[in-house]
């Protein structure tokens, strides 16, 4: 049995149900990571046939219109004393609503499994710090590649750096 995602997009995926389904599963995700203090929900894909779990943090950032924290669960790629995390909303034709969050408000908060809350501030990698990390990206989650390959637009990849 081969894991993974179809190469090709698939059919529904810009559908607006996508949307919800992703919507309703992040938060249950949120949930369960809060309620085991990142026991459960710190890790992503773990089990036997992934090559090796991946790392999931929660971010907590404040909607550009009605000024609510929101807390969205996301795969994390560790950069020094950077974060990095990346709005590919699985290929969907519109960047997730955290991420023009985040550029209206760049100050936010992580949660990272044993941490605690780490106070950071959010940018957009240029075009040269998006090179250097997105093959680091890809190799973290081989998904974020095919997540490219089905969307028109560029994926953001955003640096959280400590505050």
């Amino acid at each position: 049995m081969k894991l993974g995602l179809p190469e090709e997009k698939p059919d529904g995926l810009d559908s607006p149900v996508t949307a919800k389904v992703i919507k309703y599963m992040a938060k249950a995700q949120v949930r369960v990571f809060r309620l085991t203090n990142g026991r459960i929900g710190s890790k992503w894909r773990v089990g036997a046939g992934w090559r090796k779990p991946v790392p999931t943090l929660l971010l907590d950032h404040v909607g550009r219109k009605s000024g609510t924290t929101f807390t969205t669960p996301l795969l994390y790629l560790e950069d020094g004393a950077d974060l990095v995390i990346v709005a590919s909303q699985g290929g969907l034709p519109k960047n997730p609503q955290w991420y023009p969050n985040l550029v209206a408000h760049p100050d936010a908060a992580v949660r990272v499994r044993k941490e605690g809350v780490r106070r950071v501030r959010a940018r957009t990698a240029d075009a040269g710090e998006r090179a250097e990390l997105w093959p680091r990206l890809v190799d973290l989650y081989a998904d974020f590649e095919k997540y490219a390959k089905w969307t028109d637009r560029e994926i953001p990849v955003v640096i959280l750096s400590p505050r």
